[in-house]
């Protein structure tokens, strides 16, 4: 079947050119999201103190988590840390980096009315793809809300490479953000998120993802050397 061709202005061909690379930039730029009254970047760990965090159901650090060279850093497994203060909507972005099959993650809006931090809060799983067996299965690879949204191909780096991470969580609505490429995005509560949580392992676990305000944790309980730099976070 032959098409008639249309004829296009050059103002109009500028103008798609335009559309199209609005688009496809678009899952790749950080600052396409507008987050209207952010409030003002606050430091969790700036490369010398750790004052912003304890241990989970603790008042101090364990001695496992040391700042080496301007890192955070554990090299095995320790006590799971968090935040001081709580956090409902917000933005947090940090570096990592994990050694050879190294597993870890962030956990936010966690809450301590439970014997495990993974009992109460949603997870941004941080890992070493290509070297531990999470890596094989998208929904528990780097950069996946654990057990629930899987994570694309190709964009974690490797082992002892710095990454870059970015949650942003307003509402019910959540973003994971990985080396500037959105990874995982969904709304909490909404009709495909509660089909993935009654199929996960998360299921049973009546606190789950239920509160609107918690802790920042970072895991520490697993195998593998991870060093973290560059936490900041500032509500939304």
């Amino acid at each position: 079947m032959r098409h008639p061709l249309i004829r296009l202005s050059a103002a109009s061909v500028a103008l798609l050119a335009l559309a199209s690379c609005a688009m496809m930039h678009h899952d790749t730029d950080e600052g396409s999201e507008a987050l209207e009254h952010a409030g003002p970047w606050k430091a969790l760990f700036d490369g010398g103190s750790t004052a912003a965090f304890r241990d989970w159901h603790g008042t101090t650090i364990s001695p496992d988590w040391q700042v080496v060279d301007g890192m955070l850093t554990k090299s095995k497994p320790t006590e799971d840390l968090i935040t001081r203060d709580q956090y409902g909507d917000f933005e947090l972005t940090l570096d990592w980096k994990m050694g050879p099959g190294g597993n870890s993650g962030i956990f936010y809006r966690a809450t301590e009315d439970a014997d495990k931090i993974y009992w109460t809060a949603p997870e941004y799983q941080l890992l070493d793809d290509a070297r531990h067996p999470d890596g094989r299965n998208p929904l528990t690879s780097a950069g996946a809300s654990y057990g629930l949204y899987p994570a694309p191909r190709g964009i974690v780096k490797a082992a002892n490479e710095w990454n870059s991470t970015r949650i942003v969580a307003k509402g019910n609505h959540v973003e994971h953000w990985l080396n500037g490429t959105k990874m995982v995005e969904f709304e909490l509560f909404s009709p495909d998120w509660m089909a993935k949580f009654q199929a996960s392992k998360f299921k049973d676990l009546p606190k789950w993802a239920r509160a609107p305000r918690g802790f920042i944790g970072i895991q520490g309980d697993h195998d593998g050397v991870l060093a973290l730099r560059n936490i900041r976070i500032r509500e939304l």
